[in-house]
């Protein structure tokens, strides 16, 4: 198949802006140009041209590897967003008249149902309209697929030391190839250390990631402007077809992406919501240690793009100067990640009812911090969904008293490996037993972390009303009834003085933000 000229391919992109060039009803055609492809929005559909360019992690730079890595797209985004993507077209015909559908072949595009730009989530976001319950929708169906994907066995290279850290070393280079300014080289050279101590860090963690079936074929590219609210539900476009390295990774990792460009938006609580709902179903805590560690990966691919497009022609004064601010700003983000940070242990205690679970959800994201949940590890241990009902009598079932030391013993697993990683956890349980206690603040103290009891204390009779009213939501976790309340208020152990010296009483007045930042803050 013989490789079309730049003068061509200037025919077919001013042809393809042209209404008339579609089999189909456009009123006017909007070009949309990233530094790999061209996106033509055209009536009800959009077409997307890839660019003719090698930049050697990606190569599109003949007809025949264009037309393979359409076909690879269609594939792919099937698993994300099947309503979306539709067909690959040929283009054909003369290159002075290029038409939809025509022999001989000029150049191929991925056909894709065109939805409102403003349901993008960049664009939501930046109009005030995206909200928790959009990210916590996006984090369960994420988690969903991820859970769907294909696994790399053990004869794949996918998910080796080798195999993750060679784009990651990649992106130095690249980025160095680019750009000679002191600062982003002093930079870079902060970062590849830091990159290549982790290495040796994290190789057994790595191994077991493997080892355990965490490295699938991923979508590779979750960031805000690849993910939409569509139809009245999540949609994620775009996968990384252009490198099977790039998409065969561990999920922490795919996940790691959209973190991040929450945290590059100044949203970090909303990023640190996304992840907590995205365990909470996946139940993937043993992942945690690696997030800090793609995120400085991942805002390092956003800072190589912006590196990639300032050395395209075309750029005015204007888009060079805002595409070199952003670089800075990844950079400087990837700079924060590798900071020491205070990782403070936190528990709650009290009863059934009392209005912990809804707390600590608002209260992690304000601190950075991992949320474990004693009513969802309880029931993933039993292979139950979250909203399943065991139909447990009390002290039996996944209520014995097995069940609750196998529930306790899988949080503080979960907290000893989070908090190794410097990340901060809060743990939401009851805590009525003054030995599971004590065990957790034994913890921090061997780890040196700080360690914090979240008092919460409400009224008897306003205990029993929430019981009763919570057993009749379907979305309810817990399944403790009045008469499990009646045996935690007989059977309770009391705070000690030891541990009130760590306590902070909780009520209905207590603002999560503002007890967020005081933690934080000592």
């Amino acid at each position: 198949m013989q490789e079309i000229s730049d003068k061509t391919q200037q025919q077919l992109i001013t042809r393809m802006l042209t209404p008339s060039f579609y089999n189909h009803p456009v009123d006017a055609v909007k070009l949309v140009e990233t530094h790999i492809s061209w996106v033509f929005l055209a009536g009800n559909f959009a077409y997307k041209l890839k660019k003719p360019v090698n930049f050697g992690f990606l190569d599109f730079s003949t007809v025949e590897k264009r037309r393979y890595f359409c076909y690879e797209e269609l594939r792919l985004n099937s698993h994300f967003a099947p309503h979306i993507y539709l067909d690959v077209v040929q283009i054909g015909g003369s290159p002075d008249n290029p038409t939809l559908d025509q022999d001989p072949p000029i150049d191929y595009v991925v056909k894709m149902r065109r939805f409102p730009q403003s349901q993008q989530l960049d664009r939501m976001l930046d109009n005030g309209l995206l909200t928790t319950e959009h990210l916590c929708a996006f984090a369960q169906f994420i988690a969903q697929v991820h859970n769907r994907c294909a696994i790399a066995d053990n004869t794949s290279e996918y998910g080796s030391s080798a195999m993750v850290m060679e784009p990651i070393m990649q992106n130095f280079v690249q980025i160095r190839h680019l750009q000679s300014s002191g600062d982003i080289l002093d930079r870079i050279n902060m970062l590849e250390t830091w990159g290549k101590l982790m290495r040796t860090k994290l190789r057994d963690l790595l191994i077991k990631r493997k080892d355990t079936g965490f490295i699938r074929e991923c979508h590779g590219d979750f960031h805000l402007a690849n993910m939409a609210w569509f139809d009245g539900g999540p949609v994620v476009f775009d996968c990384i077809e252009f490198s099977p390295n790039l998409r065969w990774i561990d999920v922490i990792n795919d996940i790691a992406f959209l973190a991040m460009d929450l945290d590059d938006h100044e949203q970090a609580p909303n990023g640190w919501r996304f992840i907590n709902r995205y365990l909470q179903i996946s139940g993937d805590y043993g992942g945690v240690p690696l997030l800090n560690f793609y995120k400085v990966y991942r805002a390092l691919v956003r800072a190589k793009v912006l590196c990639l497009r300032l050395s395209q022609a075309g750029l005015d004064k204007e888009e060079r100067h805002t595409n070199l601010s952003r670089m800075h700003s990844y950079l400087g983000l990837a700079g924060q990640y590798i900071l020491p940070t205070r990782a403070p242990l936190l528990i709650t205690h009290g009863l059934s009812g009392s209005g912990k679970t809804v707390f600590v959800n608002q209260l992690a994201a304000h601190c950075k911090a991992i949320s474990l949940h004693s009513d969802l590890e309880r029931k993933r241990l039993h292979n139950l969904a979250e909203t399943a009902c065991s139909g447990s009598p009390v002290n039996n079932g996944i209520y014995s008293e097995a069940a609750g030391k196998a529930t306790y013993d899988r949080l503080y697993a979960y907290a000893e490996t989070i908090l190794q990683a410097g990340i901060p956890v809060i743990v939401d349980a009851t805590f009525l037993k003054k030995e599971l206690r004590y065990k957790m603040m034994d913890l921090a103290a061997q780890l040196g972390s700080s360690f914090i009891i979240l008092d919460f204390q409400v009224a008897d009779e306003e205990l029993r009303r929430r019981v009763l009213m919570r057993l009749t939501d379907p979305k309810c976790v817990s399944e403790a009834d009045e008469q499990v309340l009646e045996l935690q208020m007989k059977t309770q152990e009391e705070l000690s003085e030891q541990e009130r010296r760590f306590v902070i009483p909780i009520d209905a007045a207590t603002n999560p933000v503002h007890l967020a930042h005081q933690i934080m803050a000592v």
